[in-house]
């Protein structure tokens, strides 16, 4: 016959060991909300290093010293699932092209080879005839570890683009790799943003105004002239806005208006 003190005893024991088994079980359920807390991190970082990359990439990812980080040439990842087709080619491949940039800081022209480059040219051209640039901000300057200026965004923040993609081409042009996988882009040349992805290029480029080292998996098409280069430089000068090295320049450029004309 159990006595009631030790009923009592044993309800208390019994109680005690339900207290300790939820007190355990609360500290595995906040162990594991830590860890997925810790893993939702890791993927919001890489999705926004993504991102970044994607912002020369066409704002922002190629393997390599430059394009592994945030001042990669980048597009957003959202112009590698647009599904509409490309414009039917209807340029000449065998003539010259040139694309006139009027901006707010001045003109920048750009030589285009058509021959190596002909889906690239026959895009800007196809844009460039129903104004798709006119007005557009260039979203994008960096001033440390690479040097460009990147435009062609229709929204102006680096995730706008023409609702299709166009194939890679002339990616040969600058030679070949180093052994940290990167080619240099002179001074003055015009190449294709993407997302790192193949043949993701859409409608953003980017205007190399000081050599820069990037992987070769951006489609070099044009060379700017003179006049056009030091525009580009000085916009350059003026910096980043907020004084970062990557961002919105701090002097707002617009592509007031864009042509495609045969030379």
């Amino acid at each position: 016959m159990v006595s009631s003190d030790q009923r009592r005893r044993q309800l208390a024991r019994e109680k005690f060991e339900r207290q300790q088994q939820r007190r355990q079980q609360s500290r595995k359920r906040k162990q594991r909300n830590t860890i997925i807390a810790a893993a939702l991190a890791v993927v919001l970082a890489a999705g926004a290093a993504a991102y970044a990359s994607v912002g020369l990439s066409d704002g922002d990812k190629a393997d390599g010293s430059a394009a592994g980080d945030s001042k990669s040439p980048s597009a957003t990842p959202s112009q590698s699932e647009s599904s509409a087709p490309e414009p039917a080619m209807s340029i000449d491949k065998k003539a010259q092209y040139s694309m006139a940039l009027t901006t707010n800081h001045g003109d920048i022209k750009i030589a285009m080879d058509a021959a190596k480059t002909p889906h690239t040219v026959n895009s800007f051209k196809s844009l460039a005839d129903k104004g798709f640039f006119n007005g557009t901000k260039c979203h994008r300057l960096t001033t440390q570890g690479i040097f460009v200026l990147q435009c062609g965004d229709p929204k102006g923040d680096g995730t706008g683009g023409p609702g299709y993609t166009i194939p890679d081409e002339n990616l040969t042009a600058l030679g070949k790799a180093g052994a940290d996988g990167t080619v240099t882009y002179p001074a003055g040349t015009v190449a294709m943003a993407n997302t790192g992805q193949p043949h993701s290029g859409g409608s953003q480029f980017f205007l190399v105004y000081k050599a820069t080292k990037l992987p070769p998996g951006y489609t070099p098409f044009g060379t700017m002239d003179a006049a056009g280069l030091k525009v580009v430089e000085a916009v350059a000068k003026g910096g980043v806005s907020g004084g970062a090295q990557d961002g919105a320049p701090k002097k707002a450029v617009t592509i007031e208006k864009a042509a495609v004309p045969k030379v």
